[in-house]
């Protein structure tokens, strides 16, 4: 019999969404084959002196981490400086995609369609006026360098503006507002290293009392509808891969990445964000589109760690 693979699953950290993170966690931990794996679990706000005492005992790393400290490119450069391969992108491609202004420019460079959007400053909490002249409203407000929608809010005039930049501003130095596009929301998965398949798609709907898909509608179970594959014409459907395809190029990535979109009223696919380390929870859209794929969710997992390991 072969010897285990010794795998690091590094879950926790400190950042808003720590939660999701460790409920992720409990999920992969059921899903790895223990005849296959000797796993070892770190949380980075507490063990990462062990990690790094353990680094020559460990053959790859499981990152599931969300938000700072741990999507944005921090602990991949740890573990690039301990010799430890791990699943996903690395220090550059976490970084880039973690910073939706810069995402949104690249995005842009690529030919693919993003919603109009402004920077914002703290002096806008008092006066938005000058800002709410530059951009349509209504308008989505996000702290640049957050996931799962925190901190994140609609507004319809200056005043709702004012409140959500306030919001916004508690998680991050950098708040970008976006032009809000109607339409439906899409998601495609993108998982190898040089060959890339693009995953069917996933249409998410949330329930009707939530205005966005927030953290809520995220994570509560049978708060949002999921619908994969979702029911598109198949030109519709293969012009959305192909975005999700450009944007995984576009922000250098490797591994895997989900590629959120708006599909808007009038037919055109614009580009929201991409996730370096989407969701693993049992609600969770990538594992879904694997799914849809042929890949179970013990299968996928082994698959990400496969091309963590080429």
């Amino acid at each position: 019999m072969s010897a285990r693979i010794r795998l690091a699953l590094i879950a926790g950290g400190k950042s808003g969404e720590r939660q999701v993170s460790l409920t992720g966690a409990k999920g992969v931990l059921a899903a790895l084959d223990s005849s296959k794996y000797e796993v070892r679990q770190y949380d980075p706000a507490t063990d990462l002196a062990r990690l790094a005492a353990d680094a020559d005992q460990l053959d790859v790393a499981f990152i599931l981490l969300h938000g700072l400290l741990g999507e944005d490119g921090t602990m991949q450069g740890t573990l690039d400086l301990l010799g430890i391969p791990y699943q996903g992108a690395g220090v550059l491609g976490s970084a880039l995609a973690m910073d939706k202004n810069l995402a949104k420019k690249l995005y842009q460079d690529a030919g693919l369609k993003v919603a109009p959007w402004q920077m914002a400053d703290r002096a806008d909490i008092d006066d938005p006026a000058a800002l709410a002249a530059r951009v349509t409203m209504p308008v989505v407000i996000k702290p640049v360098r957050q996931g799962s929608s925190l901190g994140m809010s609609i507004a319809h005039n200056e005043e709702e503006l004012a409140a959500g930049l306030a919001q916004a501003f508690q998680y991050d130095e950098e708040v970008m507002v976006e032009e809000f596009i109607r339409g439906r929301e899409i998601t495609c998965g993108v998982l190898g290293n040089r060959e890339l398949t693009a995953l069917p798609l996933v249409e998410i709907i949330p329930g009707e009392e939530y205005p966005f898909f927030d953290y809520q509608a995220k994570y509560e179970p049978g708060a949002s509808r999921e619908v994969c594959p979702a029911e598109l014409d198949a030109e519709t459907t293969k012009r959305a891969q192909e975005y999700g395809l450009v944007a995984h190029r576009a922000l250098k990535l490797k591994g895997y990445s989900r590629t959120d979109m708006i599909l808007s009223e009038d037919g055109d696919i614009y580009v929201i964000e991409t996730n370096t380390i989407p969701g693993m929870t049992p609600t969770s859209l990538m594992p879904q589109a694997a799914k849809a794929h042929g890949l179970d969710f013990p299968r996928f997992i082994d698959r990400l760690i496969e091309l963590a390991m080429e």
